[in-house]
C-alpha cells in the first residue's frame, strides 16, 4: 500500500541519522528557446581605488573574480581577458580599440577597501560605439560582498541577453552533519554557507517565498510534523501551521498569497491550499489514495503531485479550477515533482523498475514525453529547477553519501554543490 510506503518514506527522511564522520559554443537545454550562442564579452582587471593601496587591490581581484565565475556559469558569453591589456574606468579611445578587435562589449571596474566598508563601481561598455550603457555603484559591509557581485553579474545577464540571471539566487536544503536535520542556505554556486535553524531536532523540506525573504519547513521541534516560517529579513523563526499530523509546504501560487501542501490531519496524507494570510485550508483532491509532493504550475492553473490512487505512486497533475486529474506516468515509483519556470516540464525523481536506483526524469505535460537526465550513479532524487529552468538542483549518493548537486537542465555537467559534511537532503531553489 502506498500509504504504508509514503509513511515508510517520510520515517526514513525524519529519522535521526548518527553524526558523519571525519566550452561549447552552443548551450543545448531540454526545453524549446533555451538554446543560447555565446557572445564575446571582455572583462578587464579591476583596479584598486587609491592606487599602490593592498587591501583595494585585493578587493578588486576578489569582485573580478565572483563576476567571471558568474559570467562563466551563464554559458551565455565567451569571455575574452588579457592582464597586460589597457583598462581603466576612464577608458580612452586607444583602449576600447584594442579591445574592440575581440568582443563587442567590455567590463571594467574599480574596488576600494575601507575596511568596515567597502565601495564598488562597475561600469559596462559597448565596443561598437564607445559610450558606457550600464553603471553601477556598490557599498556595504564585507557580508554583502558577494552579493553585490552576484547582482552585477545578472544586471550584465539581464542587459546583454534579455534574460534574468542566476547568479544572486540562493539554495536552501537539509543537513545532518549537526546530528540533527537542520535547514542551511547557501548561495548559488555553494559559497556563503549558513546554518538557518537550531532545532536540535529533524527538520526538512524547506520552500521558498515568491519575494525569497522566506522559507517554510517542515520540523518536528515541538513533537509533531509542523510547519515552521524563516523570515530572512527580520531573523526570526516561528510556527506557521500546527494542523495534527503532517504540515509540509510545497509552493506558492504565483501572487504568493495561497500555498499548496500536505496535510494528514488524522487521516491519510493529502492536497490542501493554505491561505497564508487567514491559514484557512481547502482540501484539493475528491476520492480515494494518498497523494503528496505537490507543486504548483507557474501560471497558478494546475498542480502536479504523487498519488497511490492507481497503485504504486505515479505522477499526476490537477486542473485546479475543473478539478480533474490526469496521470502522466507508469513507473514503479514517483516522487518529488518540481514544474519548471517555463510551465512546459517537471521534473522530478522515479524509479522504472524495482531493480533500478532512483534517478532524475523530466516529462512534458502530456507524460509522452519522459526523459532520463542521471544514469548509474548511485540515487538521485529532490530535483529543484534554477529560476532561469537552465539547471537543477538534487541530492545524490554517487560518492558514497548524500550530497548536494547542480546539473545543467539536460543532465549534464553534475557537479556537487558544496564540502558540508554529513547528508543532505531536499534542496529547494530560491526565486
Amino acid at each position: 500500500m502506498f500509504k504504508t510506503a509514503v509513511l515508510a518514506t517520510l520515517a526514513a527522511l525524519f529519522a535521526p541519522a548518527p553524526c558523519a564522520a571525519a566550452g561549447t559554443e552552443v548551450y543545448i537545454g531540454v526545453s524549446p528557446g533555451i538554446e543560447v550562442r555565446k557572445t564575446g564579452l571582455a572583462l578587464a582587471q579591476f583596479h584598486p581605488s587609491r592606487p599602490q593601496t593592498p587591501e583595494d587591490l585585493a578587493l578588486a581581484g576578489t569582485m573580478r573574480g565572483i563576476i567571471r565565475a558568474d559570467l562563466l556559469y551563464s554559458r551565455y558569453f565567451d569571455i575574452k581577458e588579457d592582464p597586460l591589456a589597457p583598462a581603466n574606468l576612464d577608458t580612452g579611445k586607444e583602449s576600447l580599440a584594442w579591445w574592440k578587435a575581440l568582443a563587442g562589449h567590455l567590463i571594467t571596474g574599480r574596488a576600494q577597501d575601507s575596511g568596515a566598508v567597502w565601495t564598488f563601481t562597475a561600469r559596462l561598455y559597448d565596443l561598437s560605439t564607445g559610450k558606457v550603457v550600464m553603471e553601477k555603484f556598490y557599498q556595504g559591509e564585507k557580508r554583502a560582498l558577494r552579493r553585490a557581485a552576484h547582482l552585477f553579474a545578472d544586471d550584465v545577464v539581464l542587459r546583454l541577453t534579455g534574460r534574468r540571471g542566476v547568479a544572486h539566487s540562493k539554495l536552501a536544503f537539509a543537513n545532518n552533519a549537526t546530528g540533527s536535520k537542520e535547514i542551511y542556505m547557501a548561495d548559488y554556486d555553494g559559497q556563503n554557507l549558513v546554518r538557518l535553524t537550531s532545532d536540535d531536532s529533524i527538520a526538512l523540506l524547506p520552500r521558498w517565498s515568491v519575494d525569497a525573504t522566506r522559507i517554510y519547513y517542515t520540523t518536528y521541534r515541538y513533537g509533531n510534523p509542523d510547519m515552521f516560517e524563516i523570515d530572512l529579513k527580520a531573523g526570526r523563526i516561528k510556527p506557521f501551521t500546527t494542523f495534527q499530523g503532517l504540515n509540509i509546504p510545497g509552493g506558492f501560487s504565483p501572487d504568493g498569497m495561497t500555498m499548496v501542501m500536505t496535510l494528514s490531519r488524522g487521516d491519510d496524507p493529502g492536497i490542501y491550499t493554505l491561505n497564508v494570510v487567514t491559514k484557512a485550508v481547502k482540501k484539493l483532491l475528491k476520492g480515494y489514495g494518498v497523494s503528496s509532493s505537490p507543486t504548483w504550475a507557474p501560471d497558478g492553473s494546475q498542480v502536479a503531485f504523487v498519488s497511490d490512487r492507481s497503485g504504486n505512486p505515479q505522477l499526476y497533475v490537477l486542473n485546479v479550477s475543473s478539478g480533474t486529474t490526469r496521470k502522466l506516468t507508469r513507473f514503479n515509483w514517483c516522487d518529488s515533482p518540481s514544474w519548471s519556470p517555463s510551465g512546459e516540464w517537471i521534473v522530478f525523481a522515479g524509479r522504472e523498475t524495482t531493480k533500478e536506483n532512483f534517478n532524475i526524469f523530466v516529462t512534458d505535460l502530456t507524460g509522452s514525453q519522459i526523459r532520463r537526465l542521471t544514469y548509474k550513479a548511485g540515487d538521485n532524487e529532490d530535483p529543484s529547477w534554477s529560476p532561469d529552468g537552465r539547471f537543477i538542483a538534487f541530492t545524490s549518493t554517487r560518492n558514497g553519501r548524500r550530497e548536494l548537486f547542480v546539473m545543467d537542465a539536460d543532465g549534464s555537467a553534475p557537479h556537487p554543490l558544496t564540502e558540508l559534511k554529513g547528508q543532505s537532503f531536499t534542496p529547494n531553489w530560491s526565486p
